[in-house]
């Protein structure tokens, strides 16, 4: 018999645990920490604490990216803290990734990371987004003047495409949209997006730009990137900034015009602006909650724009007298609103509630297009003669006493807010989760001041205020998801998300909109008000999940992966993929690159929004109107339902750190998006070529013409981005410089005409015409630079920037035929020179010819300084200018049509809205408090 002994070894097993904070004492949440020369590895959760199990005497690896790795020996309620790495502090990003934060350079995809408290001090921008505009190579937004209600709203863009196909995230909680669609004298026409400065700026730690395509990710909107916004955290820091601005504009300031009198004026030094923000943190707690408060107050003043002489026959640098927009310039603003940031730790839990949100009021105060007596005395109240009831105080006289003119008032009151709540921890088994809820909503409400319904009976002149109604939208988003680090350099997520959004329309007061008078103009002049037809009550719900995957395939080889699914109960579903990849060539260069698939859903707003204007067609005073999408209108002129944009999205970069002081990234970028959502052109019932199903459908609404949106268009844009950080310290001195680019190309692929409006020329360009696809391929500059060179040394700072905005071209509306007519076609004179944008001509100034209204913006740079000295332990100044030569870009003008083509541009003005602005040099102080 043989006997066989077996002998079974157990090896102890050993449970380690701890708590890992910064040196400030704040609990750090995604710590990883490894039990070194194995692949066992978890990490910390919201209070920063974390077990796992492993053999006796294991050491423990405990690294994040932003910290100095530490290497000890396990142990039980361990104390661990880690301290900030010099050459890696502020380049950690959250955006991107589910799991924790990587350093931007090692990040598969490029970020940038804007830190407003060090850089807003430093300029006259008072606001988010102007300041983002000068900080952020491929960011993009411009000014708007007279373009009914996007002077309230300032709508950004990401390298070139719509201020819709941008993701913003508040803490990675997506952030609501405006209610606001762009209509009229915009950019971005036909398109929502987010308003950035309902966000205080001292409620702002940072803002992370990623700028690729993240649908897979974070769903609807992010086909150009994601802008996520940080909140602070500070406790026991009060921090008060407050600043005076105003623009010295010495030669187009419109006090400088020959004849003062043609103009609404202001002050030699006008767009004075005062700021004030806060912020404030208690701890809660000991177990490392807090409580953050902000708040800010911005009042900013108009300003007034025209060209000084108004002598075409003697000076080639002249233009006629605009009497088109005599109060040109910029809206006045008034904004005031809070922000607060928490999180509380549960005690003897690994779970946390955390809560953030808050509210924002803005008043917008526009002038609109002026009326003048001369040429439309239908937009003015008379008596039963006929003859002008003049109102002081509102309409005004011309020196020279031969025109009287007034300019309607769009008064815009905008009321936003936003919460998030919701519960975070780890589960026993090392899945981090997460589940939140959160709602926003904006409120647009449009009045309008220093106007005339000019139908009113006489009696009724007195009536110039009026409530012309406005929208509402409202989403609520509920998440839940749930992550783990399953073994070092393997992170796995899982989510879902239900989403609810609500649009309304109510209609102004019967005034605003009514038609009194046949032989009159109906309606508040300015903006007329929503009438019953416009009344919409609209929702939606959306039901989300995706699964996301990083995992280091090497320790030089990272791979991203993400699936996300999404349904709408509107249009369906749809189902979008990411794959984002990094290599690792060296310890300091990287090479990463991406392809994602991505779209956008078309918004409620794009799908029910309706309004009827009063407009000049062919000379006579006629109702227009903006139909839903939905609308039997709509589907006699084949529109077809809107349904979701679809891209795909491919990045090619590196990311490279020769010495710890420079960092370069460049990236280049190919976007591809079928069916874009746009606004079409306005198609008449006097156009007997259309088919009569719909000239009858025009006549039943009893309008003139009407316009759609529609998935009309597909384009590609390509470009690069280029950033280039240089940080130097030595001894007590700073130095750092930055030299950012972009270089952006957009082409128009196709244009997708309905077959019923597919049949002419005429047609074929009334749905999109040559003049609105030159708007969209300048919806960014080709190229655009800014360097900054920044100096500080004990108490005292200086700096220079200078950005550089390339060249652009947009078109006029076209008054003239061409010289070369093609039947039925381009230059035909029945289709050119109609003054809606169809090949628009001119004619030259000396009469002799027409020419193509090109209105060309050459490249120009502008230059900011500033200087800065600590006049206390608590308190520093600073000063400076921004555009300290006054630079405009060129004039909205042909050059040898200028009589012909001035204030035909989108604006009305001397200048059209672009990136850079019309406005001049700008001064200004500031002031801030830290205690």
């Amino acid at each position: 018999m043989v006997s066989t002994c077996i002998t079974v070894t157990v090896f102890a097993q050993h449970t380690y645990s701890g708590k890992v904070t910064d040196s400030k004492g704040q609990p750090l949440e995604g710590v990883t920490i490894t039990i070194k020369g194995t692949n066992i590895s978890t990490a910390t959760n919201a209070q920063g604490q974390f077990t796992l199990k492993g053999a006796n005497d294991a050491v423990l690896e405990i690294s994040s990216v932003g910290f100095e790795t530490r290497t000890i020996k396990g142990g039980s309620n361990m104390a661990i803290v880690l301290k900030e790495s010099v050459a890696n502090l502020g380049d950690v990003v959250m955006v991107g990734s589910r799991g924790a934060g990587r350093s931007k350079t090692e990040s598969p995809v490029p970020v940038d990371i804007i830190k407003l408290g060090t850089t807003n001090n430093t300029t006259a921008r008072m606001d988010l987004t102007s300041a983002l505009n000068y900080l952020a190579p491929s960011f993009n937004y411009n000014k708007q003047s007279g373009g009914d209600g996007s002077d309230a709203i300032d709508l950004a863009t990401l390298r070139g495409l719509g201020p819709d196909q941008t993701l913003v995230l508040i803490n990675g909680k997506r952030q609501h949209q405006t209610a606001f669609v762009a209509l009229f004298g915009t950019r971005g026409r036909g398109a929502s997006g987010t308003d950035l400065n309902a966000i205080p700026i001292d409620a702002i730690d940072r803002v992370e730009i990623l700028r690729d395509g993240a649908s897979a990710q974070y769903g609807s909107d992010a086909i150009a990137g994601v802008i996520n916004i940080i909140l602070k955290k500070d406790v026991n820091h009060l921090s008060i900034n407050t600043g005076w601005s105003g623009y010295y504009d010495h030669e187009y300031n419109s006090l400088n015009a020959f004849d003062p009198s043609q103009y609404y004026t202001g002050h030699w030094i006008d767009g004075n602006t005062v700021s004030v923000g806060m912020n404030y943190g208690l701890p809660i707690g000991k177990n490392g909650g807090y409580i953050n408060f902000s708040a800010d107050f911005r009042s900013a003043g108009k300003t007034f724009r025209e060209v000084p002489d108004t002598n075409v026959m003697t000076n080639p640098k002249a233009l006629p007298i605009n009497t088109i927009r005599r109060a040109f310039g910029d809206a006045s603003v008034l904004a005031a609103g809070g922000m607060f940031n928490m999180e509380v730790p549960i005690a003897h839990t690994n779970t946390s509630f955390y809560s953030f949100g808050g509210y924002n009021y803005k008043n917008s105060n526009a002038y609109a297009y002026t009326r003048n007596f001369s040429a439309a005395p239908e937009r003015f109240p008379t008596d039963a003669n006929g003859n002008l009831i003049f109102v002081p105080g509102i309409m005004r006289k011309t020196a020279d006493g031969s025109e009287t003119y007034y300019n309607p008032i769009e008064d815009v009151h905008i009321t936003d807010y936003e919460n998030s709540t919701g519960f975070k921890g780890t589960f026993k088994s090392g899945w981090n989760w997460d589940i939140s809820n959160t709602i926003g909503y904006n409120n647009f409400h449009y009045f309008g001041q220093k106007t005339f319904n000019a139908s009113f009976n006489p009696a009724n002149v007195n009536k110039t205020n009026f409530d012309d109604g406005g929208f509402n939208f409202l989403q609520n988003t509920v998440n839940a998801g749930i992550n783990k680090n399953i073994r070092k350099g393997f992170n796995l997520a899982f989510g879902a998300e239900y989403r609810y959004e609500n649009y309304k329309i109510y209609q102004g007061e019967e005034a605003s909109y009514a038609l009194y008078d046949p032989n009159k103009a109906a309606g508040a002049q300015g903006f007329p008000g929503f009438q019953p037809a416009d009344v919409v009550n609209a929702n939606r719900s959306v039901i989300a999940g995706y699964a996301d995957a990083a995992i280091d395939v090497t320790k030089q080889w990272l791979i991203d992966v993400a699936v996300r699914a999404e349904n709408y109960t509107d249009f369906g579903g749809v189902t979008t993929y990411k794959f984002a990849t990094r290599y690792k060539v060296s310890h300091n260069f990287n090479l990463r690159g991406s392809v994602s698939t991505g779209f956008r859903a078309p918004s409620l707003q794009q799908i029910n929004f309706s309004n009827t204007q009063t407009n000049i067609l062919g000379g006579k005073l006629v109702a227009t109107r903006i139909v839903p999408n939905y609308s039997p209108l709509a589907r006699v002129a084949g529109i077809p339902p809107l349904t979701p944009e679809k891209s795909v999205n491919a990045s090619l970069g590196f990311s490279w750190k020769p010495a710890p002081e420079l960092t370069i990234t460049t990236d280049g970028y190919w976007v591809k998006i079928k069916n874009r959502v746009v606004l079409s052109g306005q198609f008449s019932a006097d156009d007997n070529t259309l088919p009569a199903g719909l000239i009858n459908e025009l006549n039943n609404l009893n309008v003139a013409a009407a316009q759609f949106f529609a998935n009309a268009v597909s384009t590609t844009n390509t470009g690069l981005d280029v950033v280039i950080d240089y940080n130097k310290k030595i001894g007590k001195s700073n130095f750092k410089a930055t030299l950012a680019g972009n270089f952006n190309h957009i082409t128009i692929n196709s244009i997708n005409v309905p077959a019923v409006l597919n049949t002419s020329y005429l047609h074929q360009q009334t749905f999109y015409s040559t003049r609105e696809q030159s708007f969209l391929m300048a919806s960014a500059p080709k190229s655009k630079f800014s360097l900054g060179l920044d100096y500080s040394r004990n108490k005292v700072g200086a700096g220079v920037h200078f950005t550089y905005f390339g060249q652009l071209t947009t078109q006029g509306y076209g008054y003239s035929g061409s010289p070369n007519p093609i039947p039925n076609g381009p230059g035909d004179p029945n289709i050119s020179g109609s003054g809606n944008g169809y090949d628009p001509y001119v004619t030259t100034d000396d009469g002799s010819t027409t020419v193509p209204e090109n209105f060309l913006f050459h490249g120009k740079v502008t230059t900011d300084i500033y200087g800065s000295y600590k006049i206390s332990k608590s308190v520093t100044l600073f000063g400076g200018i921004d555009n300290l030569f006054n630079v405009h870009p060129d004039l909205s003008v042909v050059p040898n049509a200028r009589y012909a083509s001035a204030y035909d541009s989108e604006s009305g003005g001397p200048f059209d809205a672009i990136q850079m602005g019309f406005d001049g040099m700008r001064l200004f102080v500031k002031l801030a408090f830290n205690f």
